[in-house]
């Protein structure tokens, strides 16, 4: 069935989480729940724009996902290479038409959005620092665009929220980088993890979440943004400290693919956190 192969191309995750992200921008910037087209067309202009980007990594991760991810739904013969291209291409057509319904800033920030992802997945991934740059600030972006959304996009709160997602995507993309360096040596990439070693790079993803709590706090220190917030940091950042712990200490591939994974969990978790605590 075609329909199982698809949703996994979607990693709806991380689509979720963008979607997500750009709410909680729209929030922070008004400083209360927004008008519900504003959340529905934002949230779906994250979701599809992600969705895009991470269905085109499908294809240009042909051959490194033979060895580091086998089973996904291209490498296993489960999707053709052809059906990849069409739905990336839908992804993009409405994700593109909703932002230009909100509005000519919000066009042109969804298609550099849209277009770093496109060269990352391209060209850039192989690279190493300055693919993650360029990933971990399409993530950061989500929030101010969710500013945009709402035509307040230079609240100070909403850079803070997108520094915190710039962080943890950043050392999000050394830590994947480092339990890939077996299909990565095969494309020549300049991972930090090649480059220095994957002890190395754990311990760099540990000072970027280390960032990531100190930055946490901010918003406490300037007396904005409630309980609710506290709940989130809390939340995440509880979260961010267990996994590196167990990243760290743990020998077993799997077991930290599985705590990497939590991290993005966690973060999403103290999002949604912050959403009902809006809501209530």
């Amino acid at each position: 069935m075609i329909l199982k192969p698809i949703v996994t191309l979607f990693r709806l995750d991380l689509s979720l989480a963008a979607g997500i992200c750009v709410i909680v921008g729209e929030i922070v910037a008004l400083g209360q729940i927004p008008p519900l087209h504003q959340i529905i067309m934002g949230f779906a202009v994250g979701f599809f724009i992600s969705s895009s980007s991470l269905i085109l990594n499908d294809y240009f991760d042909m051959q490194t996902d033979k060895i580091n991810a086998p089973r996904r739904p291209l490498p296993s013969g489960m999707i053709k290479p052809s059906q990849i291209i069409v739905l990336s291409i839908i992804t993009t057509l409405i994700g593109l038409i909703i932002a230009f319904l909100i509005s000519n800033l919000a066009f042109f920030v969804a298609a550099i959005f849209w277009a770093a992802g496109f060269f990352y997945n391209w060209k850039l991934k192989r690279t190493g620092l300055p693919g993650n740059l360029v990933v971990s600030s399409s993530v950061a972006i989500t929030f101010i665009f969710g500013g945009i959304v709402v035509e307040n996009p230079w609240n100070i709160f909403i850079w803070i929220f997108s520094a915190i997602a710039f962080f943890i995507d950043l050392g999000e993309e050394i830590i994947f980088d480092a339990l890939d360096m077996l299909g990565d040596k095969k494309i020549n990439s300049h991972s930090i993890a090649l480059k220095y070693g994957q002890e190395r790079a754990f311990k760099i993803s540990s000072v970027l979440f280390a960032m990531v709590i100190l930055i946490s706090f901010i918003p406490l220190i300037m007396g904005g943004l409630g309980s609710s917030y506290l709940a989130m940091i809390l939340i995440m950042d509880t979260i961010i400290v267990f996994s590196i712990f167990k990243i760290l200490k743990t020998p077993n591939t799997h077991q930290k693919r599985k705590y990497a994974r939590l991290i993005y969990l966690g973060a999403t978790l103290g999002l949604l956190g912050f959403i009902i605590g809006q809501l209530i």
